[in-house]
C-alpha cells in the first residue's frame, strides 16, 4: 500500500529521534540530563487544577468551535492588558499552538508555496508547511552574528511572487533571539509591502531578560490584517500537558476559512480550555519569579559552556533555549555516542542536534540547541558532562 508523498517530505522532530537510545541507556542504569526537550520543570498554577476540580456539568458536552466563551474572553483580556485590542471574532482557539500553525498553513498554502523562516527554526514549522503542500525558504544565520536575521535587504532578496507568508517566534525558539521595536515594525512593513503574511509565534512571550517586558507584535497598526499571531499556554504556565492555544488575526477572511478546520475537528477539549481561562488571572508576580528562575538557569549554562574550548555561543535574550555550535565533527553522532559509549558516574546528557533545525543542506551539523528547564544544579552538571563528553569524544576522532 502506498504512503503520501506529503508524509514522506516530512521527518521525525530532533528533539524526540534519540528516544531508543534513550531507553537502553537508562535499561543500563544510566541517569540522562535531558536538554533535548522544552518541558518546564516549574509548578502549574494551581489555578488550573482548581478550575478542573471545581468544573460541574451533568454532561461534558462539546464546546463551541471557536471556542469556550471564557477562554476567548481570557484570552482577549490578557491582549488588552499588552495594549492590544481584539474582538472576539478575532481569536480562535486551537488544540496547542501546533494546531494553530497546522490550521494556518492549510488555509494559506498552495502547491510550490513559500514561507520565509529564520534559520535555524523550531522543526515542526517545516512538518506543518509540507503537510500543506509548501516549502521552507530559509533566511540564512550564523552563530557568528548571533542568529540575528531582521535585515531587510536579506529578506526582501528572497520574496517572489510563490511567497506566501514570513513565520518567526518572538522570543526565538532555538536561538533566544528578540527582535527590537524596530526590527518588528520592518517585518510588518514588509509584509504589508509584498501582501503576505507575517506569522508570530509568541508562545514565549514571558521569557525575556533584556529588561523590555512583554511585547506583542499585536499592538502594530494591522490595516490589511497581513499579521497573524500563534499563542499557547503550554509555555507561559508550564501547562504543556493542557494542549491549548490560539489563532489569533483580525483578517477577517483568513479567520472565517480557519474556522472551517475548526469545526472539522469538532471542537478543542471543553474542560482543558475552562481550566485554561483561569491561568489568565494569575497574578504579574508568577510570572516574575518564574522568569528570574529562568535567568539564573540561563546564567549558569552559559558561564558553563563559556569555558569549554571551541564552543560558539551567544547570550540567549529571551525564551528558554540556546544554539551553540560544539568543537565536533557531527552533532548527531556525538548524541547517539553520549547515550551509548559514554558515561561519568552512572550519568550522561542528551541535545538536540542542530541540524534538523535548518533547511539549508550541510548547515547546523555541529549546532546543538539546549532547553535550560532543569534546576540549577542539574544544568551544572549536565554542562559538565557536556565539557567531558566533547574532551572524550575528540580523542575517539583523533
Amino acid at each position: 500500500m502506498k504512503l503520501s508523498q506529503r508524509v514522506q517530505t516530512c521527518e521525525l522532530s530532533p528533539m524526540r529521534k534519540f528516544h531508543p537510545y534513550e531507553v537502553e541507556a537508562q535499561a543500563k542504569g544510566r541517569k540522562i540530563y535531558h536538554l533535548n526537550i522544552g518541558q518546564p520543570d516549574i509548578a502549574t498554577p494551581e489555578v488550573y487544577f482548581d478550575a478542573v476540580k471545581h468544573f460541574a456539568a451533568p454532561v461534558l458536552e462539546y464546546a463551541e468551535s471557536p471556542g469556550v466563551p471564557s477562554y476567548l474572553h481570557a484570552v482577549q483580556a490578557y491582549y488588552e492588558r499588552l495594549g492590544a485590542h481584539y474582538e472576539e471574532a478575532d481569536i480562535l482557539a486551537t488544540t496547542g499552538g501546533s494546531e494553530a500553525l497546522s490550521i494556518l498553513m492549510q488555509c494559506i498554502l498552495d502547491p510550490g508555496s513559500e514561507v520565509l523562516i529564520p534559520e535555524p527554526y523550531y522543526p515542526n514549522y517545516a512538518t506543518f508547511i509540507r503537510a500543506a503542500c509548501g516549502e521552507v525558504c530559509p533566511i540564512p544565520t550564523s552563530p557568528e552574528e548571533g542568529y540575528r536575521y531582521a535585515d531587510r535587504a536579506k529578506i526582501e532578496a528572497l520574496i517572489h511572487e510563490n511567497t506566501r507568508a514570513i513565520m518567526i517566534t518572538n522570543p526565538s525558539n532555538p536561538t533566544g533571539v528578540i527582535l527590537d521595536a524596530a526590527e518588528r515594525q520592518m517585518l510588518l512593513d514588509i509584509a504589508r509591502e509584498h501582501d503576505i503574511y507575517l506569522i508570530c509565534d509568541e508562545v514565549y512571550r514571558e521569557f525575556t531578560y533584556n529588561g523590555e517586558g512583554l511585547v506583542t507584535m499585536g499592538t502594530l497598526d494591522d490595516p490589511n490584517g497581513n499579521l497573524v499571531i500563534i499563542d499557547s499556554v503550554s509555555k507561559r504556565f508550564s501547562a504543556c500537558g493542557a494542549r491549548i492555544g490560539c489563532l489569533i488575526s483580525k483578517n477577517k477572511a483568513l479567520m472565517a476559512e480557519a474556522l472551517k478546520f475548526c469545526q472539522a475537528r469538532l471542537s478543542v477539549a471543553t474542560l482543558d480550555q475552562v481550566a485554561a481561562a483561569a491561568l489568565y488571572t494569575v497574578e504579574q508576580s508568577y510570572f516574575d519569579t518564574v522568569r528570574q528562575a529562568y535567568q539564573r538557569r540561563r546564567d549558569t549554562v552559559m558561564e558553563k559552556l563559556h569555558a569549554i574550548p571551541g564552543v560558539t555561543c551567544e547570550v540567549p535574550n529571551g525564551a528558554f533555549y540556546l544554539m551553540a555550535a560544539l568543537p565536533i565533527d557531527d552533532a548527531e553522532r556525538f548524541q547517539k555516542w553520549l547515550l551509548t559509549d559514554f558515561e561519568d558516574q552512572g550519568e550522561t546528557v542528551m541535545f538536540s542536534p542542530g541540524h534538523s533545525f535548518y533547511a539549508t543542506p550541510g548547515k547546523g551539523v555541529n549546532e546543538v540547541r539546549i532547553a535550560y528547564v532543569l534546576k540549577e544544579a542539574d544544568l551544572a552538571r549536565a554542562m559538565d558532562l557536556l565539557a567531558l563528553g566533547i574532551a572524550q569524544y575528540q580523542k575517539t576522532m583523533m
